[in-house]
């Protein structure tokens, strides 16, 4: 199974890029995508609707904003969007598509670069996503949860941590969060399962040369359930080709859908 995750920091932006093209020869089984910043009025005609995926488009309720989507090659069994809190629901967050014991979700945490006012939005999600990821972890189903968390783990995760400790996307309390994903509840970084390498960055600034000198952070996820850790087979990060500021991840998984 094949699982792509990408910010595309605006769906409609990405697609002239060429995205839509790339996609169908990547051979993927589900592509979560994030902040799509396009309401559903934007996404009824091709690229955004076509013959070769089923299109789940989670939109945010303020235009121009947020917004997830997942694209499936099989029709999913049943979609959830939202995981119950309005305030981050009304935002496109999360949509979540089961097939069989399987949920594949396509997630994009708040970033809180933009102001203390956003990182105070960030800490209230982190605090009510916990709690659901707590749920996850207990209810038997078998997860992958792909996007943009927002947040490099840990000092090989970004290019120039010494600097950013005090930037959002960095802080202690970030980092403890994740901490605590992996460690108390147990889920699995998929990427470094199977790839421990520095320098493996999803992320660069617009600002300066920071692509061209590979300045990067490693915030886009695919985080998966304990009994998937072993299913991993294999890991790319895109970048020969740019749709956006991030970079598409492109993971392979021993599993099925069944």
């Amino acid at each position: 199974m094949r699982i792509i995750t990408l910010n595309v920091n605006g769906i409609r932006s990405a697609a002239s890029k060429g995205l839509f093209e790339w996609l169908p020869r990547q051979h993927a089984d589900v592509i979560c995508l994030q902040e799509i910043r396009a309401g559903l009025e934007h996404l009824q005609e091709p690229p955004f609707v076509s013959p070769v995926f089923h299109a789940c488009y989670e939109p945010a309720v303020k235009k121009g904003y947020a917004g997830v989507a997942l694209l499936a090659r099989e029709a999913p069994d049943e979609l959830v969007r939202g995981f119950g809190v309005p305030e981050f629901d009304e935002e496109g967050r999360y949509v979540e598509a089961r097939f069989g014991d399987l949920s594949v979700i396509s997630l994009y945490v708040p970033s809180g670069s933009a102001g203390p006012h956003r990182q105070e939005s960030k800490f209230r999600f982190m605090d009510v996503f916990m709690e659901h990821l707590r749920g996850l972890r207990a209810d038997g189903r078998r997860y992958v949860i792909c996007g943009d968390w927002n947040i490099a783990h840990r000092q090989i995760d970004l290019k120039n941590w010494r600097s950013n400790q005090k930037n959002s996307g960095f802080l202690p309390e970030e980092r403890a969060w994740m901490d605590a994903l992996f460690d108390e509840l147990g889920f699995v970084d998929a990427f470094r399962a199977v790839d421990q390498r520095p320098e493996q960055y999803t992320w660069w600034s617009n600002r300066g040369q920071a692509w061209a000198n590979n300045v990067g952070w490693r915030i886009d996820y695919q985080v998966v359930s304990p009994g998937l850790a072993g299913a991993v087979e294999g890991a790319t990060i895109y970048k020969d080709e740019r749709f956006s500021d991030h970079a598409p991840l492109i993971m392979d998984y021993a599993i099925d859908a069944a």
